[in-house]
């Protein structure tokens, strides 16, 4: 069954003087949060980004995708710390991508746990969404 999520925002102004709300989202656990152009090519200062918003997004599907996969392949892991990063460059967009997982894998050796996690990258409908970006990182480590 498909499902659709919604996000809400008001802008107000032109892009580099205006600024703009995230009102809310489908689920209610979002919003309200401020968002502008300074707070997305300079310092958050307090206030997220669409890439902010995209990299939680990101991290959290890879960390449920690579849990999933690591659990059908008879390995369900113990912990799973996930982290995204995405470069934005004003005026070319996002540039660059990555991700960094330190994972507690009973029983999963580190070739085993490297290959889930390229799986994961690979196949997390978030990874698929963001294939345009030119250069996209994984680092990966098993801790156990």
């Amino acid at each position: 069954m498909a499902t659709e999520r919604t996000a809400n925002v008001i802008w107000q102004g032109d892009l580099q003087n205006g600024s703009g709300t995230i009102e809310g989202a489908t689920s209610g656990a979002i919003g309200p949060l401020d968002v502008t152009w300074a707070s997305r090519s300079e310092e958050p200062n307090g206030r997220t980004s669409p890439e902010e918003l995209i990299a939680a997004a990101w991290a959290s599907c890879f960390a449920m995708a690579l849990s999933s996969g690591l659990a059908k392949d008879g390995h369900p892991p113990e912990r799973l710390e996930t982290s995204a990063t995405l470069t934005f460059q004003p005026g070319e967009g996002i540039i660059k991508g990555a991700l960094h997982v330190r994972a507690t894998v009973p029983g999963l050796d580190g070739p085993g746990f490297d290959v889930a996690a390229e799986n994961a990258k690979k196949n997390c409908p978030v990874s698929k969404a963001l294939a345009g970006i030119p250069e996209v990182a994984l680092n990966a480590e098993l801790t156990g």
